[in-house]
């Protein structure tokens, strides 16, 4: 386990989970960062998602289990925080979703292969610098079957024209530690993507920048 991916998960406890849908999804998604979860977040995930599906950071489930989902979908879920896990398993309610507890960071044992990855509001809890964080793209490339695609969430850093409401919680969470995107920049993202795949789309709304990634350069 990496300090630093141990950092931003400590903060899930069952307590937090409990109140992170209104809180997240619903407050600061809508008022801090502008980027409301029912209109743009929640699509994004739907039109993305493949068969065999790896969801990372799960929190607690709500993606996959707002997601209408075929009941041919195969879910993993990994996370470092075993009550993340639990919680998402929980929620999302199909007897053949799988829980990996690992740290994003490392490469997965064994290297399974996935149609889709979704890293849905993990980047902005990583400390930087950017190219620290970019080593999760260099490893879950290998984990795409032929064909399958990359693609996520994360709030962008201080360049991003945070309101004010945006300002208080970026204070609060990188001194806490939750957060660690100061300096996280959509130019920054961009390039690292484009090192790693070759069909990169990205898509900013509000101060969340939405990416696609496909056809890992290996």
């Amino acid at each position: 386990m990496t300090d630093s991916s141990a950092a931003g998960a400590a903060v899930y406890s069952p307590l937090t989970l409990a109140l992170y849908d209104a809180w997240v999804l619903g407050i600061s998604n809508r008022y801090a960062w502008r980027c409301p979860t029912g209109s743009t977040l929640l699509p994004f995930f739907r039109a993305n998602v493949r068969p065999r599906h790896l969801d990372i950071g799960v929190g607690t489930g709500y993606y996959p289990a707002k997601a209408q989902l075929s009941s041919q979908t195969q879910v993993t879920l990994l996370d470092l925080n075993p009550s993340s896990l639990e919680a998402a398993r929980r929620r999302i309610n199909r007897p053949t979703t799988r829980t990996i507890q690992h740290d994003v960071m490392q490469p997965l044992p064994g290297e399974p292969r996935f149609d889709s990855i979704s890293l849905f509001y993990l980047l902005h809890c990583l400390p930087g610098p950017l190219d620290a964080k970019a080593k999760i793209f260099a490893n879950l490339k290998h984990n795409l079957q032929p064909g399958g695609v990359l693609f996520g969430a994360t709030i962008l850093g201080d360049e991003a024209g945070h309101n004010a409401f945006g300002r208080k919680l970026m204070a609060v969470y990188n001194k806490k530690g939750i957060f660690g995107n100061r300096q996280d920049t959509q130019v920054g993202f961009e390039g690292h993507l484009r090192e790693h795949f070759r069909d990169v789309t990205i898509k900013r709304e509000g101060c969340v920048l939405l990416f696609r990634a496909a056809q890992p350069i290996i």
